[in-house]
């Protein structure tokens, strides 16, 4: 079946260079993006022109504009909303009308759906974004979850070689890397993986602890090192837009997160390049491992946990190269892009079954 597929978006070069070499049409969008309205007019418009029969918002600031571009554009297109974050929406009217409003709820894990179907509480919990994740009231067999999906064809295991010499790493050095950005207040726990370093890195030499990405954390994460003596063997690598080398650079992938966590796809990274994964046992993240299951997960904010962990996965000996394809296997079979995007197809034919007919009649 040919499928027609559109991309509205902000007007940039970026953008309009990636979906022409994938052969998908873009209606850019020019002028003040976050206030929506040119948004909702050129979507209402390429809704009525192209007779668009699904349209998909993937943000949260999209979503109303979305459903009020689908109404206006008189083609009652189906209307499917991806969730990438574990928890609710902040206001109680998305959370009273969305699923009134849309035909399907894409959850990016489990527990995702449990957010948005029954609700995670935590009230002893220090951090109000866990206190109180309440559910979506209506019709709760509109959400399904579809996990994301990788590039299983880059991230696999291969030599790296090129990538460790660029971060001044030797064949001794056995690397931590922390992946993610690090964004006020708390990144992705790259300052409780700092703290752990400094529990260790004199029982293990050799070790380095790499914090892989950016953010406006750059000069807090600087002064620490600093402080806890770190100097030399931890540091924050220069902007990476090649991950796959990353994750073969790197011998274990500490992921100790604190916050909220919907799923946590950077371990499937790790493990589709063989690579053992430490990370905290929170939200989502526990369901990404059980896919790999090669590494630790520990209590979240532990920094004694962390570091035992760390400790323990220096001294275990790596995977042979079988064993490494095996995962990647394993990986590949649940996340690559060809099996995301059958899984969305499916939902996606599932919601026009009815409309072909009636379309046919």
């Amino acid at each position: 079946m040919e499928q027609s597929v559109w991309i509205v978006g902000p007007d940039s070069p970026w953008a309009f260079r990636r979906t022409r070499e994938k052969g998908i049409c873009f209606e850019p969008v020019k002028g003040p993006y976050l206030a929506s309205l040119p948004l909702i007019w050129r979507a209402a418009r390429l809704m009525r022109t192209q007779r668009i029969q699904i349209i998909h918002a993937h943000h949260g600031r999209d979503i109303w504009p979305t459903i009020l571009a689908a109404r206006l554009s008189g083609r009652r297109p189906k209307i499917v909303i991806s969730r990438h974050m574990a928890k609710s929406p902040s206001s109680w009217f998305s959370r009273r009308f969305l699923l009134k409003n849309c035909d399907a709820v894409v959850a990016v894990s489990k527990f995702v759906q449990k957010v948005l179907c029954e609700g995670v509480y935590e009230p002893e919990t220090d951090d109000p974004e866990r206190r109180a994740r309440p559910p979506l009231q209506g019709d709760h067999k509109k959400i399904h979850v579809i996990y994301g999906g990788i590039d299983t064809n880059r991230f696999r295991p291969f030599d790296a070689l090129a990538q460790r010499k660029l971060w001044s790493l030797n064949r001794d050095n056995f690397v931590f890397g922390v992946a993610g950005a690090y964004q006020l207040p708390r990144g992705k726990g790259q300052r409780q993986f700092l703290l752990a370093a400094s529990k260790i890195h004199t029982k293990i030499p050799e070790a380095r602890f790499l914090i892989i990405g950016r953010g406006n954390m750059a000069d807090v994460l600087r002064a620490e090192i600093i402080r806890l003596g770190l100097i030399g063997k931890a540091w924050l690598t220069p902007y990476c837009d090649d991950m796959p080398a990353a994750m073969n650079a790197i011998d274990c992938l500490v992921h100790p997160a604190i916050g909220t966590e919907a799923f946590g796809l950077v371990l499937c990274e790790a493990f589709a390049c063989g690579k053992p994964v430490i990370a905290s046992n929170l939200d989502g993240i526990p369901e990404a491992f059980s896919f790999g299951n090669y590494g630790q997960l520990v209590t979240p904010g532990s920094i004694e946990g962390l570091a035992s962990a760390m400790l323990n996965w220096a001294q275990q000996p790596p995977k042979q190269e079988m064993q490494k394809e095996e995962v990647h296997r394993n990986i590949a079979e649940q996340f690559s892009f060809i099996t995301g995007t059958r899984r969305m197809l499916g939902l996606y034919k599932t919601l026009l079954g009815d409309r072909r007919a009636a379309d046919a009649s």
